[in-house]
């Protein structure tokens, strides 16, 4: 059913009563004054036409005024002015534009300031692997001992695993179409990934028997993310749990350790940040955030807060069978 918008309302009650004035005088003209002479009925007919034109012209002039305010904002920002927004006046099409144009320039604002941050972080992150490798291999001679090579081996890993997410992160963002399987078993991928974290102590709790559509590499990616976070800032035992409502799919990652405090909460979700302002020796890479980007490229979310167990909880939910394009 076609919805009647307040500006198409607008234009049609005008143009509506311009032809019954029209008619009526029209009619008026034909069979109650026949009497008027032909210059006297079109001096009529041009003043009836001018009474149209001036009730029109308020509502022409404040639609054309507000266009004008919407394409300045829009000129203003693709200049450069990432903080510009458009007035938002009245609830017609107009109003709808003008809001939707400031969703997405507020969006696309986020994802400058992130990438900014993104690029200026990763030159730190990688500026401190790389430095230890310079100093072990100035200290290192020709019969290294083998913890020296150990040290030296998990620097490049690190530096290694730090590329992986930078280019993965840059993956997501670029709007790639994902690699869809259909009926992964999540039970199963979590199950494989916490094999690999004994130390952890990890308890699976879910049934079996559900079913997602995702992309088997980035699934296992964010998982692998969520356990490795357990273990860098939490302690075991840690919960991993798998459910689903109807059409959704949540899983989630507890541990035992601190938890986080309440004003790092919205912001360990962000790339390299690090939990209270700690520096911490490693590297904190991307971590939480590529979980939070793998969940929104498959229509999901991530969410962060405190565990039963003491420590911090983090909810990843998805949509069971994502629409696709």
């Amino acid at each position: 059913m076609l919805k009647l918008t307040h500006l198409f309302q607008r234009f049609y009650l005008l143009l509506l009563a311009s032809l019954l004035l029209y008619l009526l005088l029209g009619m008026s003209i034909r069979h109650g004054m026949q009497g008027l002479s032909f210059a006297d009925g079109t001096l009529l007919l041009i003043g009836v036409a001018m009474l149209i034109s001036i009730l029109a012209y308020p509502l022409a002039r404040r639609i054309s005024s507000r266009l004008a305010r919407l394409s300045e904002a829009v000129t203003d920002f693709g200049r450069g002015n990432l903080q510009r927004r458009a007035p938002v006046e009245g609830h017609d099409e107009i109003a709808d534009l003008a809001r939707g144009f400031n969703e997405a320039a507020a969006r696309i604002e986020e994802n400058v300031q992130l990438h900014r941050a993104l690029l200026a972080n990763a030159s730190h992150e990688l500026r401190t692997p790389l430095a230890r490798i310079r100093l072990g291999v100035e200290l290192v001679v020709d019969k290294a001992d083998s913890k020296r090579r150990q040290d030296l081996i998990r620097d490049l890993h690190e530096l290694d695993d730090l590329l992986e997410e930078i280019l993965l992160s840059s993956r997501l963002d670029s709007a790639l179409p994902l690699n869809y399987e259909t009926d992964l078993d999540p039970l199963a991928l979590v199950a494989e990934e916490a094999s690999r974290y004994a130390e952890l102590d990890i308890r699976i709790e879910g049934r079996t028997g559900l079913r997602l559509d995702a992309d088997r590499k980035l699934m296992r990616r964010l998982i692998r993310n969520l356990l490795e976070n357990a273990k860098r800032y939490g302690a075991p035992p840690v919960r991993l749990g798998v459910a689903a409502d109807p059409g959704r799919l949540q899983l989630s990652v507890e541990d035992s350790g601190a938890g986080i405090p309440e004003l790092d909460v919205e912001h360990v979700f962000q790339p390299f940040f690090r939990i209270g302002g700690r520096q911490e020796n490693v590297g904190v890479g991307l971590g939480l955030a590529l979980v939070r980007q793998i969940a929104e490229r498959h229509g999901g979310s991530a969410n962060c807060g405190r565990s039963s167990l003491g420590g911090a909880r983090i909810l990843i939910d998805l949509p069971r069978h994502p629409p696709r394009g």
